[in-house]
């Protein structure tokens, strides 16, 4: 493996930047404003974390690139859609994203909620119209495995557990099965259909990589509520110490930062160990480390 992680990184990031810039339709197409907020919404921002997983994820399976792209990108207007709706004012009601004014913020509440069921649509349209495995019957299954990650029983489902848990006082373990859902499937069906676009894996293999998946996703939520108790504006790119003016319940409002710390290294241990019973795994490893590191 003579490319460094950080090469690495950049050649992941810049062929699917490429790519989605080339999938999104031009601003100059009918209807303009709705393909403008959707181009705002999806490039030039963010570190693409859940297609560098499906990346790492096709290494491991001996993928063809140009296959885990697609699913990458398809992964990554998921998150897209969903971050636009989540910043509405009838979910978070945030005004700061990736640096920039929100899409509702910078257009309209309706045009931010046409953005996001527009960029789930060519997701799924991504999904149908490349070829991404040798077996129609496997693609079949990985466009399923993207829906329910992104349904009422992944994504969607979390969110409005989310939404339904400010000013409560939830469990440790009801605040895992929150973002088990909101913020974990999308990740864990990322990993798993860069890998699924490869050579088909021992059921042993595709276990351990799920376990590992589910633990990453849950240490970069435990990260991420570090983030929103420490860092500043400027440095997240979204508004600081949100989670507390709206009375969320987080990890660092259950555990406190200290343990919360504790618990992301656990996890991180724990996906490290998952993954010691697999073969050519070093790029998970590192997108594992990286996803735990940042401004930790």
């Amino acid at each position: 493996m003579s490319v460094s992680f950080q090469e690495w990184v950049k050649n992941c990031q810049h062929r699917l930047e490429l790519f989605l810039e080339e999938r999104l339709p031009v601003d100059k197409t009918v209807p303009e404003r709705l393909h403008d907020a959707m181009r705002y919404a999806v490039l030039g921002g963010g570190k693409r974390i859940r297609p560098l997983l499906a990346f790492a994820a096709g290494e491991l399976s001996g993928a063809d690139s140009s296959r885990v792209k697609i699913v990458a990108a398809a992964v990554e207007l998921i998150h897209a859609y969903s971050l636009v709706h989540d910043d509405l004012p009838c979910m978070d009601d945030d005004v700061l994203r990736r640096g920039k004014p929100t899409c509702h913020i910078q257009y309209d509440e309706a045009t931010a909620l046409l953005v996001g069921d527009s960029l789930q649509s060519l997701a799924f349209q991504l999904m149908a119209e490349f070829p991404l495995t040798d077996s129609p019957n496997n693609q079949l299954e990985m466009i399923k495995q993207l829906a329910q990650a992104s349904g009422s029983r992944g994504m969607a489902g979390g969110q409005a557990i989310d939404l339904a848990s400010v000013g409560k006082s939830i469990t440790l373990p009801e605040l895992e099965l929150m973002h088990i859902h909101k913020t974990g499937a999308l990740i864990r069906v990322a990993v798993m259909l860069g890998a699924h676009c490869g050579d088909q894996l021992s059921s042993h293999d595709l276990s351990r990589l799920d376990h590992f998946a589910k633990c990453i996703g849950l240490a970069f939520q435990v990260v991420d509520d570090i983030l929103d108790s420490e860092a500043t504006t400027a440095t997240l790119g979204k508004t600081a110490g949100k989670d507390a003016q709206q009375n969320k319940p987080t990890y660092v409002s259950i555990l406190g930062v200290k343990h919360a710390r504790e618990l992301a290294v656990s996890l991180q241990q724990d996906a490290y160990k998952a993954l010691s019973e697999i073969k050519s795994t070093q790029r998970l490893l590192q997108v594992t480390d990286f996803i735990i590191q940042r401004h930790f």
